[in-house]
């Protein structure tokens, strides 16, 4: 059987066609619509028919921001917010007459990047999402495992400072707030004043305000990761998103998780993902 991925991200729909043995076949991506449901609806629908023409057998897979909450079957936890409250699995599933597999973009993430990439060789894999938000999926035996309420590996509202930073969830203090792109942007412009992009701050981070910023930001990266291996104990952890290709991630970020984990022995790999933004899409084909 083929199998047939879709990725819903901020800026693009991506799906993939894999034959039985997992080589691509087909491959497209699209702009996403801004904020208008119906007119995702419809991208995701006229993409799939036009990436499975000609083919009859084959499994479908959705990779979407946030979750599909057990109790009502509504999307919910979404930074794409047009989609909270809405019955996407539902609504597509009848309007392309086909039973859907549908799991957030960290989860699809993992399920790849423990599958097919970086992860391939470890059992227990937590894979991390950094980039306009951050978001989490854990991996066991190559088997998704999404809690009892579909909320498992959601480190990033984890509360990394009490009564901190206001998050779009309603609480405060989520570790979102402190290590996505937009935050980092934002902690930037209240030490310097100046508006930033995160790629050009990095480029200037050799002064005293760069250092504070970049320390404050290690140290916070530190934390969050440290409180998930605290109670996962993961064999691997893989990064992904565009905050993933920040290098100091992988050393001094590394030596700022292991100085605070509850342990003697820390010596979890902390992996840069090998999928780059497919990921999404080949996890979605794994579901």
């Amino acid at each position: 059987m083929y199998k047939l991925g879709v990725d819903l991200g901020g800026t693009k729909i991506e799906s993939i066609l894999l034959d039985e043995t997992l080589n691509v076949v087909k491959r497209k991506r699209i702009p996403t619509p801004k904020n208008d449901y119906q007119k995702i609806l419809k991208s995701i629908s006229s993409l799939v028919l036009e990436i499975s023409e000609s083919i009859s057998d084959f499994s479908l897979g959705i990779c979407t921001p946030g979750a599909i909450s057990k109790q009502t079957g509504l999307i919910k936890n979404s930074n794409a917010q047009c989609l909270i409250g809405k019955s996407l699995k539902e609504d597509l599933e009848n309007k392309l007459g086909k039973k859907i597999s549908m799991e957030n973009d960290a989860n699809c993430f993992t399920m790849a990047e423990a599958i097919l990439g970086a992860a391939i060789d470890f059992d227990l894999v937590f894979g991390v999402i950094i980039g306009t938000g951050v978001g989490g999926g854990i991996v066991i035996d190559k088997k998704l495992y999404p809690g009892r309420t579909n909320i498992g590996g959601e480190w990033g509202h984890h509360t990394l400072h009490r009564n901190g930073n206001p998050c779009y969830c309603g609480k405060t203090g989520c570790v979102e707030t402190y290590i996505s792109g937009p935050s980092l942007e934002n902690h930037w412009m209240k030490l310097t004043g100046k508006s930033s992009t995160l790629p050009k701050i990095l480029t200037d981070i050799d002064n005293e305000i760069g250092k504070k910023w970049k320390d404050e930001f290690l140290e916070n990266f530190g934390f969050g990761l440290a409180n998930v291996i605290d109670i996962l104990d993961p064999d691997a952890i893989v990064l992904g998103g565009g905050l993933s290709n920040i290098d100091f991630l992988y050393t001094e970020g590394k030596e700022s998780v292991y100085s605070k984990v509850f342990s003697d022995l820390v010596d979890t790999p902390i992996l840069k993902n090998k999928l780059g933004d497919s990921a999404g899409v080949f996890g979605a084909c794994m579901l």
